[in-house]
């Protein structure tokens, strides 16, 4: 059963993109503009960088030339996730990256010509212009890897080549894979990525949970090799990129990005498998029981641990669990963020070609984006609220920063989303003294913030770290490696308590984070700043409220373990992922217990 194609999905749940351009003759317009001003930005400043008030005019001029330039990159991109099945949408794209990257090489002299200024003058445009603190931050630490003006200018043509494996990746999972249609019991069940993703994953019945698993991990295997060239075009690209920067390793040239060392990246791998791992094959097991499961299977995972306890979630419903679940941060945060519904923020629907999962974006001076596919599940409710996190940080850091210094570093960019989804467990829990319902909304808690994004994404990091190594050594590999790999790291987090076979394996084909760097990890390290933030607010509402909004306004104007310290947590130990993992395993002996007075 083929999914609606995306011209009959109603417009009430599709996400409005006027706030950017009326129609494609005006984005074209400003593509013209926009290159316009770039060749003026040349002209006006090429070896004219070397005084303070040169460097805050250039600076300026570069506020103005990125606005246009993520107006221009957003309409095209945001239209191409909702249908890659589309040549229009896809023509949109391409010219949105060309412009882009024709930009970014004619502008690569702007960083190297500042860099080169005394600390002494870069200090000065501080003086000038607070508001670029966090340019002349990343001006003075980058300096000693930048390359000849030339080079830079050559890599930033190039990086729609550099960057095309994500999209590979992603045109093939949302318009090439074919999954077949499989029948438990005389029905019928219709098969897509989405479907399985968001339904078929958490579906009670064994048989069409197994099925679904079978028929998904066919199809994926058909990819496999074509699947891992893909990837390994995108790590070898980056071993070069480090290794022409001057960096010994790979992750050192990632993880500069971030600005954090190779110990936090370690640490939170090492310390999630080896002490969050019993954690959660405890709660295996408890599921394993619960259904009368002979074995606990990677297909299993996902299942609700009292599946006749799992009410639908109507799209119409979603505001008022969004509304009281963001009540604790205040009024003005809970109205900034309520203003998705009726600004069409969101895409809801559920069409065909539209890229999987979710996501959300902020155009600088427009509201924010995200796209999802709701399918009247819980689990919808809390990846709204997960991306209004995003969404909300991403409003108070525009109000609070310029462009150029608008974005936290990636470390800590899952912290906010995920203290989303904390808030709304307790909004469930609060209201009730039923233990059926408060089992229920721990198990969502676990299943869902946790799973998710300490166990999902952090198993993903430890996949990765695996690759990048590999990648250092100079050695390749291919689909049977990857999965080879991918098998070994489940099998070490969940032990004897998870039968990890071959279709398990295949699970490094459903994310697209591996084409990100190395960003899988920093989920588990933004849920450790937020789940120490969250029970910091529980205790004293009043100041953490103010700390937490304090943290959401900074942008780029800390580094990780400062801007940490804003939301009041101290991430230089391991002392809060520890505390994290603590959380984790009372959780689990609450779901037991509660299990037990039902039982």
């Amino acid at each position: 059963m083929a999914l609606p194609s995306r011209k009959e999905v109603p417009t009430d749940l599709t996400w409005d993109l006027s706030a950017l351009y009326p129609n494609d003759a005006a984005w074209e317009r400003d593509l013209t503009k926009l290159a316009t001003e770039v060749s003026k930005f040349q002209t006006d400043f090429t070896d004219q960088l070397t005084t303070p008030e040169q460097l805050v005019a250039a600076l300026t001029a570069l506020e103005a030339i990125e606005q246009k330039a993520t107006f221009i990159e957003h309409y095209a991109f945001l239209q191409q996730a909702t249908d890659m099945t589309d040549p229009h949408y896809n023509e949109l794209l391409t010219k949105a990256d060309q412009a882009l990257a024709q930009k970014d090489a004619k502008l690569a002299f702007f960083t190297i010509q500042a860099a080169n200024n005394s600390a002494e003058t870069l200090e000065k445009v501080i003086q000038l212009a607070p508001r670029f603190a966090s340019v002349i931050r990343h001006l003075k630490q980058d300096k000693k890897s930048l390359l000849a003006p030339q080079t830079e200018a050559t890599l930033a043509l190039l990086s729609p080549t550099l960057n095309a494996p994500e999209n590979i990746y992603t045109t093939a999972r949302a318009a090439d894979m074919e999954f077949l249609d499989f029948e438990v019991d005389g029905k019928t069940y219709p098969m897509s990525f989405v479907l399985y993703e968001n339904t078929y994953q958490y579906h009670p019945n064994k048989e069409v949970r197994h099925r679904a698993f079978n028929a998904f991990s066919q199809t994926l295997k058909k990819y496999q090799d074509t699947l891992a060239a893909t990837y390994y075009t995108k790590v070898a690209s980056e071993k070069t990129l480090a290794t022409l920067r001057g960096y010994d390793s790979v992750f050192d040239y990632l993880l500069s990005k971030q600005k954090v060392s190779c110990e936090l990246f370690d640490r939170q791998i090492d310390l999630i498998l080896n002490e969050l791992g019993p954690v959660m094959q405890q709660y295996a097991r408890l599921i394993q029981q619960a259904h009368g499961l002979e074995q606990m299977t990677f297909a299993d995972l996902q299942i609700d641990l009292d599946p006749d306890f799992s009410p639908k979630v109507a799209l119409a419903d979603a505001p008022s669990y969004i509304k009281e679940a963001v009540a604790p941060l205040g009024k003005n945060y809970q109205d900034m963020v309520m203003e998705a519904f009726p600004k069409r923020w969101v895409d809801f629907a559920l069409n065909a070609g539209k890229e999987t999962g979710g996501f959300e974006t902020t155009p600088y001076n427009a509201h924010p984006y995200i796209l999802m596919s709701w399918t009247n599940e819980l689990a919808d409710v809390y990846t709204l609220v997960h991306e209004l996190g995003h969404a909300g940080q991403a409003i108070l850091t525009m109000q609070n920063n310029s462009i150029l210094g608008c974005d936290p570093s990636m470390y800590l960019i899952e912290a906010p989303s995920t203290f989303n989804e904390l808030l709304l467990t307790h909004s469930l829990t609060a209201k009730t003294a039923d233990p059926r319902t408060k089992r229920f909304a721990y198990t969502k808690m676990l299943t869902n913030t946790f799973y998710h994004n300490f166990v999902t994404h952090l198993l993903e990091a430890a996949f990765q770290r695996e690759v990048y190594q590999l990648v250092d050594q100079g050695k390749t590999f291919d689909g049977a490696k990857l999965c080879s790999i991918k098998k070994q790291v489940l099998q070490k987090f969940w032990g004897d308590a998870v039968v990890i076979d071959d279709r398990a394996a295949l699970t490094w084909m459903r994310q697209s984070h591996y084409y990100m760097g190395l960003y899988s990890y920093t989920y588990s390290a933004g849920l450790t700043i937020a789940t120490q933030a969250f029970l910091k607010l529980l205790a004293e509402p009043q100041k953490e409220v103010a700390a937490w909004v304090d943290f959401l306004k900074l942008g780029d104007q800390l580094p990780p373990l400062e801007a940490a310290k804003v939301a009041g947590v101290d991430i230089s130990t391991e002392t809060p992922l520890k505390n994290t993992i603590a959380f984790l395993a009372q959780t689990v002996e609450q779901i037991k217990e509660l299990s037990t007075q039902l039982d």
